[in-house]
């Protein structure tokens, strides 16, 4: 199986806004929303669900992008220590695609995660559109 992950001391991207991370204000009700409308754009036959307890969870952070004041995206990330971080699933609702939140937003989690001092952001599976970013790094079995 072949990973991917990003050198975080290789990028020098900035933080996407706005953004914030998920906080009390924000309906789960909402980001699942999202994620409902990202499935049916993706088509995909059958999808995990998401739930709050995923969100919700104490090493997990949730990005949240908006665009003319409205949430328009989101991604979860969950923090395996000081150093790891892994970009777990992404949503958008593509209402404007011009946006390029799917890109923007891998960017802004290598700012911010670069800030907080991690040395890594996982991406999952490797993707072709993913060896665009800086401090891509492909793992794994060749």
């Amino acid at each position: 199986m072949k990973f991917c992950r990003i050198n975080l001391s290789k990028t020098n991207y900035q933080c996407y806004s706005p953004s914030t991370l998920w906080s009390e204000q924000i309906e789960f009700a909402q980001l699942n929303q999202i994620y409902q409308q990202y499935c049916q754009h993706k088509k995909f036959v059958s999808a995990m669900p998401i739930f709050e307890g995923q969100l919700r969870n104490p090493d997990s952070d949730v990005h949240v992008y908006y665009y003319n004041s409205e949430i328009v995206a989101w991604s979860l990330c969950c923090r395996y220590d000081k150093h790891n971080v892994e970009s777990v699933q992404f949503a958008w609702n593509y209402q404007q695609p011009e946006l390029k939140l799917g890109l923007r937003s891998i960017e802004h989690e290598c700012a911010y995660y670069k800030q907080l001092g991690y040395h890594y952001l996982y991406l999952g599976n490797v993707a072709e559109y993913k060896t665009q970013f800086d401090g891509y790094e492909q793992l794994g079995i060749l």
